[in-house]
């Protein structure tokens, strides 16, 4: 098994026939169906049901997926440490929310080009899940996510507190809204808003990403709960506003990664995460934007 065999299945998976997944690949179906093939033969189990609509997964497909991921992932990783030129020392891959990469982690990553020139950095976005799935199976080095879950082998600290505030496009709209876009900020808000808001109706529309609910919210109109450091420059622009005697959550920022990692850049770019939470606890990167 290889990882051509791997990325030839998902993209099977991802488009839902042979000829996409050719076409995607640049080769053609026959290679397709030949590695396809050549999988189920080495799995000794059958991965697609073909048919005049596509292929469609079996329950064997269907559980190969994740397996498919992580040895395409790994290939990746690989491929990142070992082509290294000289001139560098390593490699970090490193997966977070993307409200996380608005703002906070890029100032980290800044800070590690300076700190750290010699080091490689793989940049990912990911949920709790995958995130989690990649640090048990050492496919990544350090996440940064809300709801994380305690594994054994994995240090998990805090790093800062997000507080979610409940915006608006327009002011003199009332609440509750109809156009309200619940963006999924893990169970821990939901439980907020629900004791907040309990007869709050079900929304019409929803987002699992804090950037997309955000865009229809400016596209469309409407109201929703963000970070505070996503939305604080709207506001002062007067895009959107903040609504009026509604209360403010918050919501934890942790980063997790391997205990048993103990190289020196790592302590180092752990260090630099720390320092950048430390500022952002005391407000020093909101002092820069308008208030």
């Amino acid at each position: 098994m290889d990882s051509d065999q791997a990325q030839t299945f998902l993209q099977v998976v991802a488009v839902g026939n042979f000829l996409g997944a050719a076409e995607k690949l640049h080769v053609t179906q026959s290679t397709v169906s030949a590695r396809i093939q050549n999988l189920e033969r080495q799995l000794g189990a059958k991965l697609f049901n073909r048919g005049k609509q596509g292929a469609t997964l079996t329950a064997a497909g269907q559980r190969f997926v994740n397996h498919a991921q992580t040895l395409v992932r790994t290939v990746d990783r690989a491929k990142q440490d070992v082509g290294l030129p000289d001139s560098y020392a390593g490699g970090l891959t490193v997966s977070g929310r993307i409200a996380l990469w608005d703002g906070f982690l890029p100032r980290w990553v800044a800070w590690m080009r300076e700190a750290a020139p010699t080091i490689s950095l793989r940049l990912e976005i990911g949920f709790e899940t995958g995130i989690m799935q990649g640090l048990v199976q050492n496919t990544l080095d350090i996440g940064l996510m809300y709801t994380p879950q305690v594994r054994p082998g994995l240090g998990l600290e805090r790093l800062f507190d997000e507080t979610l505030v409940l915006v608006t496009t327009d002011s003199a709209r009332p609440w509750p809204d109809p156009g309200y876009v619940h963006v999924d900020w893990g169970t821990e808000f939901s439980q907020q808003f629900s004791q907040h808001f309990p007869q709050h109706p079900a929304p019409a529309l929803s987002a699992d990403i804090g950037w997309l609910g955000l865009q229809q919210l400016l596209m469309s109109g409407g109201a929703g709960y963000f970070p505070l450091r996503m939305v604080r420059s709207l506001l002062a622009a007067q895009r959107l506003y903040r609504v009026l005697d509604a209360p403010d959550f918050s919501l934890t920022a942790y980063m997790v990664y391997p205990l048993a990692r103990s190289d020196g850049f790592f302590e180092q770019a752990l260090g630099g995460l720390r320092s950048l939470a430390r500022d952002e606890r005391r407000g020093l990167f909101q002092a820069k934007q308008p208030a």
